[in-house]
């Protein structure tokens, strides 16, 4: 078996631990979503719709997206890995650290990747020096905004100069947005109102992570060219989104009660969370989506420590640029996160 280098791997564990390692919304399901997976148990006994029509229909409306430019796909990494097996890149630019999945899925076409780093002196917010690595030899940059792990959105004004620099220079740029949405202002960070002047644009989406959709595997693409749409759709069999994920992810687009309970819940919970963290010594790095990063200064051993108080937190030792000192918790509930804090209060205190 290969090793999983995520969070959210609760069943390798032995118990059931508090999850803070995987940076979902902790409200679970929408109550909508609930409601209609129940009532669409019936049909799952036929294919589901190869072309998701409903589902298109319903979030080309909200997002005021023409139809033909968005893609369905079993999570925003089944739409990573279809790009990148359309597209075949021989050269790609990755940002470190950033999502680990962007680099797996570039090494099975046997892709050659640079990386730009975005250091802690920094604070690992990205520089403009990353536009003189566009350049007419590269194939393909992958940014994720807000950046995983960090929860540093790039600034609107690089990312405008980022998009012109790859269009001159014929690179496609794939933008991961799925934590944009718990951005205070992702209106202001969000790319999605270029798509359609930028055929060398892709954003991937996913409800994994605000609809807690994580389970069902439901994500999207949206593409600035149609014909890269078509080549990516053809890299994968065609009922590549189930029925319950469909079903599932129409309801929770219309569940605005759902997300105005989540935008009312998340700041103040990622700022106490941020603060106590703060408190016990440790610092904090960007954190501006549903999670915290923060490094731990000398106190290599928290995720082990928190392991045996059956909590589980994102070590970010894997992450290309980190080490050990290094660590990730999402935000949860206010109870849960309370636990967390005083958790690490009693092992700094052992």
């Amino acid at each position: 078996m290969s090793e999983f280098i995520h969070g959210g791997d609760i069943y390798s564990l032995q118990e059931e631990v508090l999850d803070f390692s995987a940076n979902i919304n902790p409200f679970g399901l929408p109550k909508k979503a609930k409601e209609a997976l129940e009532k669409s148990m019936d049909t799952w006994c036929a294919y589901p719709d190869p072309f998701c029509r409903r589902l298109t229909q319903k979030l080309s409306e909200k997002i005021g997206v023409q139809q033909e430019r968005i893609l369905f796909s079993n999570g925003a990494a089944d739409i990573l890995y279809r790009l990148v097996y359309a597209l075949k890149p021989k050269n790609a630019l990755l940002l470190a650290p950033a999502f680990g999945e962007y680099e797996l899925a570039l090494k099975t076409v046997g892709c050659n990747i640079s990386y730009h780093a975005v250091y802690e002196k920094d604070l690992f917010v990205l520089k403009e020096d990353i536009l003189k690595k566009i350049t007419p030899n590269l194939d393909i940059l992958f940014l994720c905004n807000p950046n995983n792990p960090t929860g540093q959105p790039i600034q609107k004004q690089l990312m405008e100069r980022i998009i012109k620099r790859c269009a001159e220079k014929q690179v496609l740029l794939a933008v991961d947005e799925c934590f944009v949405d718990f951005l205070e202002n992702p209106q202001e960070y969000s790319v999605l109102s270029q798509i359609e002047k930028h055929p060398n644009l892709v954003i991937l989406n996913a409800f994994t992570k605000l609809y807690g959709l994580a389970g069902l595997r439901l994500g999207y693409g949206i593409f600035g060219d149609t014909e890269l749409l078509k080549k990516t759709a053809a890299c994968a069999q065609p009922w590549g989104v189930s029925a319950p994920a469909q079903a599932a992810g129409l309801a929770a687009l219309e569940d605005q009660e759902y997300l105005q309970k989540t935008k009312k819940w998340l700041p103040d919970q990622r700022e106490y969370l941020a603060s106590s963290l703060r408190r016990l010594g440790f610092t904090i790095y960007g954190s501006q989506a549903n999670y915290i990063f923060f490094k731990a200064n000398n106190y290599r051993e928290l995720k082990e420590k928190l392991l045996e108080k059956r909590i589980l937190i994102r070590a970010c030792e894997n992450f290309r640029g980190l080490d050990n000192r290094f660590y990730r918790a999402a935000v949860r509930l206010p109870a849960e996160n309370k636990k967390l804090i005083e958790a690490i209060s009693e092992i700094l205190k052992d």
